[in-house]
């Protein structure tokens, strides 16, 4: 993609050059010293060369400007008075240092109303769990009592069957005369007593039954009561979170490794959040080890940026130091305001001798071309789109179609049309036309 877009940047480049240079309308000076004619007028006299191979490369050099890789405004979260800051400009500071402490005694008061309130819901968890195990062991005796009520059914379930049977063999004997009538009646009562304990001891299972569901009913309510104890319990405990989160916003830390660039309170001073687009912050931090070069490339040379593309960095009031990096991103789209795409260069700043703000030239290699057969642009012959260049074979100019490549400065590279073998003309003129005899004053085999 380099490649093809490179020619295209080339051939445009080329417009304004090349249509007064190749066959173009010569300088006086370079008629006097290539193109003076023989002294029998017919031969024209050229200086000429061979292509060159060599590496060609394609720069673009911009004005870039030093930024802190990171850079970040300290602003209030809470409320409050300025009771003490500890770091001033120019402060190296590390990551979750405290930088500010802020004064908010209404909040310190909440906090411990707050825990407070967290101790009562705890005890209330307490008393409930302690009320969930009496119900319980109250249910326990409940069932208890129906399984003794139960068992007092069986024994007197059997008085009532033993006297039954008891009563209605007397009577039949009384009723033969064989034993007395008082005997009968002594049966009667008997019979019935024993059917009377019978109806008491049912009516103590259902009792028993009943203070068995009643003891359920507690332990049900006992269960709700702990339940709604201890979400009371997580709702004081989450408001007392939330006041000591607010709290700790009253100490204001460094969220990284950086230098203090700038402070505008002082101690006493009354503090609130940020309220809009003109609020100060408190301080602000920078990050030193590291920093961002930001350059702005043109739209005809941005396709040819990419990630990874070998960057030299000179900064003038480093005395030009020059610094060696890589493009580390870039925006990929361009500003539709200037039409420019941004690059981004990481550079360590160990020693912190770059700065926020230093202006700096930015010579980022676009292209590279190793082994190009290459020519002078003064050896381009141009007509319209077409390039071409004259060649002198026998003594006489051939014109030779050329296809043009990378342009690194004033050298071209001919991508094809030649085989390097040829000897160019290498500032032709208009009198240079197809089969002119011509006469090779300085030929750079």
């Amino acid at each position: 993609m380099k490649f093809v877009y490179s020619l295209t940047v080339a051939a445009v480049a080329y417009g304004a050059i090349l249509t007064a240079s190749g066959c173009g309308r010569p300088s006086a000076a370079e008629s006097t010293d290539y193109s003076q004619t023989a002294a029998n007028g017919s031969v024209d006299r050229v200086r000429a060369g061979r292509p060159e191979r060599k590496t060609l490369a394609l720069h673009t050099s911009q004005p870039g400007r030093v930024e802190a890789f990171e850079e970040t405004p300290l602003y209030p979260k809470v409320t409050g008075y300025v009771e003490e800051v500890f770091v001033d400009i120019g402060d190296s500071v590390e990551k979750d240092q405290k930088l500010i402490q802020l004064w908010i005694p209404e909040m310190q008061d909440e906090q411990v109303q707050k825990e407070a309130l967290v101790a009562q819901a705890e005890a209330e968890v307490q008393q409930s769990e302690a009320a969930l195990q009496a119900s319980e062991a109250a249910a326990l005796t409940a069932q208890a009592g129906v399984s003794l009520a139960e068992a007092g059914i069986g024994r007197t379930d059997g008085d009532y069957a033993r006297w039954k049977s008891e009563y209605e063999r007397i009577r039949e004997l009384a009723d033969k005369g064989s034993v007395t009538p008082k005997l009968a009646d002594e049966a009667l009562n008997h019979f019935r007593s024993a059917e009377a304990a019978r109806a008491e001891a049912t009516a103590n299972v259902e009792s028993a039954e009943a203070r068995f569901h009643e003891a359920r009913a507690n332990v049900s309510k006992s269960q709700a009561d702990l339940v709604a104890a201890q979400a009371r319990q997580r709702v004081a405990e989450a408001n007392l979170n939330h006041t000591k989160t607010m709290l700790a916003y009253a100490e204001i830390k460094a969220p990284f490794d950086g230098i203090v660039t700038r402070r505008s309170i002082d101690t006493g001073h009354f503090v609130h959040p940020a309220s809009g687009a003109s609020t100060q912050p408190l301080l602000v931090i920078a990050r030193s080890d590291k920093v961002r070069v930001f350059v702005d490339i043109p739209e005809m040379e941005a396709p040819l940026v990419d990630k990874g593309d070998t960057v030299i960095v000179r900064v003038q009031s480093l005395r030009k130091q020059e610094i060696e990096a890589a493009v580390t991103r870039t925006s990929w789209s361009l500003d539709n305001a200037n039409r420019s795409l941004r690059a981004e260069i990481d550079i360590a700043n160990d020693e912190g001798l770059l700065r926020p703000g230093m202006f700096a030239t930015v010579t980022i290699l676009l292209d590279e071309r190793s082994d190009s057969l290459t020519l002078p642009i003064t050896a381009i012959v141009r007509d319209g789109q077409k390039t071409s260049c004259c060649c002198v074979e026998s003594g006489k100019i051939e014109r030779k179609p050329i296809v043009l490549g990378l342009r690194s400065g004033n050298e071209v590279e001919v991508v094809a049309g030649l085989t390097g073998d040829e000897s160019i003309v290498l500032s032709p003129s208009d009198a240079l036309q197809q089969g002119k005899p011509v006469e090779v004053i300085d030929d750079g085999k």
